[in-house]
């Protein structure tokens, strides 16, 4: 039987920051990218959406060249707190992040990656012929990279069906002036915790547009909680009323005890491998290091693509993502960390240099 498929060096499933940053770096090395999604691209991602400077650098994105079409809003200051508290503001007082819009992001670092891109086409079926990964029967790859989020279906042929916990949020991004967004002014973002300390909400404003929304580790009622901090959001006059409807997605913070996101041809980035940012849920930049650390990864293979040669992979990944003492909060009793949490919220210099410094901007 004559062999149709169409072959390349790297597959990449999934066009997001992971799967597009690997693609583009391959792409440079000399290597024969092709990247498939089942959406046609830009399309809509529920985010929260702001990227730091080192994404910047990761990325090697000229701000100005970026911000010519594209949502751009530098971000100077935020205000933090307990939901049903007093927000603390911390001014920086230049800017330390920047509010994308997904749609725009995702979409501008796939077009640039120079890979070959298959796009509104979902993956259907993974079958293993001798070396190659063959996808949909139209593929052949030595080597298969998992870049589909939570749901990657090459995560699911790597690890199966087994359930895994994961974070679970809703969000709205409305247009400035329209229902449940109105006229909200300033542009500095708002992170408010949970009660019990299970999870954040958030409300950011972005160029013309707003984004409110919560995650929570505990799905119990979600969709209620994200009704009370709404419901709070507008009695305290930080939005004018609430949307009227939220998208919801999941995603798997990263941890200690997670299985290996490797195998015999395979490697799984950003979501695909659960690498979200264990305090916060931020997956962009854990999605863009691990997608440049598995390019490297590549690279060095050579063509030989055992998982032994692939491993090297996961020594760095580990290394970037775990800190010193990154362990020794699950030695503290849980009501000890509760009282932490809200002494540090109460700070205004530990909110800055806890919460905002040590997880959501990470400068390191």
């Amino acid at each position: 039987m004559t062999d149709t498929s169409e072959r390349c060096d790297v597959l990449v499933v999934g066009g997001g920051p992971g799967g597009s940053s690997c693609a583009r770096a391959l792409h440079a090395a000399g290597l024969d990218v092709v990247v498939i999604d089942r959406s046609s691209f830009p399309r809509d991602k529920v985010c929260a959406g702001w990227i730091t400077p080192p994404v910047l650098d990761a990325l090697q994105i000229d701000p100005v060249d970026y911000a010519r079409g594209r949502t751009w809003q530098p971000i100077t200051a935020f205000r933090t707190g307990l939901i049903g508290g007093r927000p603390v503001e911390t001014d920086y007082k230049r800017p330390v992040s920047y509010g994308i819009r997904r749609c725009e992001f995702d979409d501008y670092l796939l077009r640039r990656s120079g890979a070959r891109l298959i796009l509104g086409e979902p993956v259907r079926e993974i079958v293993r012929e001798g070396k190659d990964w063959v996808v949909n029967g139209r593929f052949r790859a030595p080597v298969l990279v998992g870049a589909g989020g939570h749901a990657c279906p090459v995560a699911r042929r790597l690890r199966g069906d087994e359930p895994v916990p994961v974070i679970r949020a809703q969000e709205a991004e409305l247009p400035i002036g329209s229902e449940g967004a109105g006229a909200v002014a300033g542009g500095v973002p708002e992170l408010y915790f949970c009660e019990d300390l299970a999870g954040y909400g958030w409300v950011i404003r972005k160029g013309n547009f707003i984004n409110v929304g919560l995650g929570r580790d505990d799905p119990h009622d979600l969709p209620g909680h994200v009704q009370r901090f709404c419901d709070w959001l507008r009695a305290t006059g930080r939005l004018p009323a609430c949307p009227t409807s939220f998208k919801g997605h999941a995603y798997r913070l990263y941890d200690l005890a997670m299985p290996v996101p490797l195998a015999d041809g395979i490697l799984l980035v950003g979501d695909a491998a659960g690498l979200a940012h264990p305090q916060t849920g931020e997956g962009i930049r854990p999605a863009i290091e691990s997608g440049l650390l598995a390019a490297d990864v590549i690279r060095e293979a050579a063509g030989d693509y055992r998982a032994e040669r692939l491993m090297p992979y996961w020594t760095r990944l580990r290394a970037r993502l775990e800190r010193p003492g990154s362990g020794a909060a699950t030695l503290i009793p849980a009501f000890a960390r509760r009282a932490i949490a809200r002494a540090i919220l109460r700070s205004a210099w530990l909110t800055r240099r806890v919460v905002l410094d040590g997880w959501f901007l990470r400068g390191d």
